[in-house]
């Protein structure tokens, strides 16, 4: 039912996308989408300073923590202009934004090898490349078809197992690494996580990893693992820093780094169209995914500028449109502005470092399953002719494959090669799935059974 204010002619409902609900109505669901995207926009922070941590790159706890800040920030600049476009960029829906997971793999490479300032230089021209995406999404969705697009998620989500597992066992370069208390935490973390999001209603559910994360780190304090330090040092209140890192522009990595963008992009015309057909009830228009990703693109670019970490569309918030049919962009909004206040706290961002890795990985590793299972289910979508399988079969034993040897086995090829080929899976395999899509001849089920009946003919 639409609620209007009769004196100003404007709607009131929440099911408007451009509706202005009241502040008491709009406040809960806003804050449901909060607690959707609040841990997942922190951990890829959190996961590459501490894949970077005793290693020649690695930062200071202050920069750590502005790390998480900066995607605070970067997250509240991407879904203001998502929803309220500028000259045509934007997609002028209602979404969420925030830093990705699916570019973990490459960030941790791009840094061990480089440093920081790498990891924001490749994402400059990353974002760029990704502008440029959305400016011809048209002419080019065509050869992303879901068996392709679920390859690479699916790759994207077993690259992460080792990192979860060596955070539940206490992280790369903890002298105490494999300590019961670290798997025992670990698993804690995990089975409350199961437990809130298998059982529990509403919010509970909604908040399944930040509860998990909450109980693991009460524990921990209890077992006395957590390093209070940084949090009492840490400020109040700062702003935004311009440059906080120098821009360094490594060619495999700027490589890398924008094939992942352009994969990146054709993943959110899949949240952007789940947000249209869920809230509503019709497919996104040209323009709307033109919008969306060039705005991905743009957002990316000014996060490298001021240390936010590329973003990508929410897909857990893209659940709760569908789910609750809210679209009033004003509750998006709201969102947005708590994620900016939160982004204006350092004290925030220490309490996320202090929480030790083996909680972190009790939690992600829920996370990482779900981007596999997502990738999958992606796959499956499309139809399963032995063509198709055998191109997804080859893309990930390929990509998978080729990070399990050994220097030996490649010190043949040039540096650059194995920076692009070795560092990741996703990169390898996303090449392989796309031109082989490309080269070889279409088949379907019933075309492939035809020819078996005609050799036995």
């Amino acid at each position: 039912m639409t609620d209007v204010n009769e004196k100003a002619g404007v709607s009131k409902s929440l099911f408007d996308i451009d509706g202005n609900p009241d502040i008491k109505r709009a406040f809960p669901i806003a804050l449901q989408h909060l607690l959707a995207m609040i841990v997942g926009n922190t951990l890829p922070a959190i996961v590459l300073t501490g894949q970077l941590a005793n290693t020649p790159h690695a930062i200071s706890a202050t920069d750590a923590v502005y790390l998480i800040q900066a995607g605070m920030f970067i997250a509240a600049i991407a879904t203001f202009l998502q929803l309220y476009p500028v000259i045509k960029v934007g997609a002028k829906l209602p979404v969420i934004m925030g830093v990705s997971f699916a570019y973990i793999p490459v960030l941790t490479s791009i840094g061990i090898k480089y440093g920081i300032g790498a990891v924001y230089g490749a994402q400059l021209v990353g974002g760029v490349v990704a502008f440029i995406v959305g400016m011809n999404i048209k002419r080019i969705y065509k050869y992303f078809p879901p068996m392709v697009s679920g390859t690479v998620v699916l790759t994207i989500g077993l690259s992460l197992y080792s990192v979860a597992l060596n955070y539940m066992a206490g992280g790369n370069g903890n002298p105490n690494q494999g300590d019961l208390v670290y798997w025992g935490v670990a698993f804690l973390t995990l089975a409350v996580t199961l437990i809130c999001n298998m059982f529990g209603k509403g919010l509970i559910k909604l908040a399944a990893i930040l509860i998990g994360i909450a109980v693991g780190y009460i524990a921990s304090v209890f077992f006395g693992i957590v390093n209070f330090q940084n949090v009492g040092q840490a400020a109040w209140f700062t702003l935004p820093r311009l440059m906080p890192f120098k821009l360094e522009f490594p060619v495999d990595a700027v490589i890398t780094m924008s094939v992942m963008f352009v994969v990146n992009s054709i993943q959110a015309v899949g949240d952007l169209s789940s947000t249209t057909a869920g809230g509503l009830g019709r497919v996104p228009t040209g323009d709307e995914l033109e919008g969306g990703i060039k705005a991905n693109g743009l957002a990316s670019v000014i996060g490298s500028f001021i240390g936010g970490l590329p973003t990508a569309t929410y897909s857990q918030n893209v659940g709760i449109v569908s789910l609750t049919k809210v679209v009033a962009r004003k509750v998006f909004a709201i969102t947005a502005a708590l994620i900016l206040v939160s982004g204006f706290m350092p004290k925030f961002g220490a309490v996320m470092l202090s929480v030790p890795q083996a909680v972190i990985g009790g939690a992600t590793i829920t996370v990482f399953a779900q981007i596999t299972m997502s990738g999958m289910k992606l796959i499956m979508s499309d139809e399963m002719s032995s063509r198709n399988l055998t191109i997804v079969g080859l893309g990930i034993a390929l990509g998978m494959g080729i990070v399990q040897l050994g220097d030996q086995a490649l010190a043949q090829f040039p540096e650059w090669f194995k920076m692009v080929f070795t560092s990741s899976p996703v990169v390898l395999a996303t090449l392989v799935v796309f031109v082989l899509n490309i080269v070889l001849p279409k088949k379907t089920l019933a075309e492939e059974e035809a020819e078996r009946n005609a050799m036995d003919d």
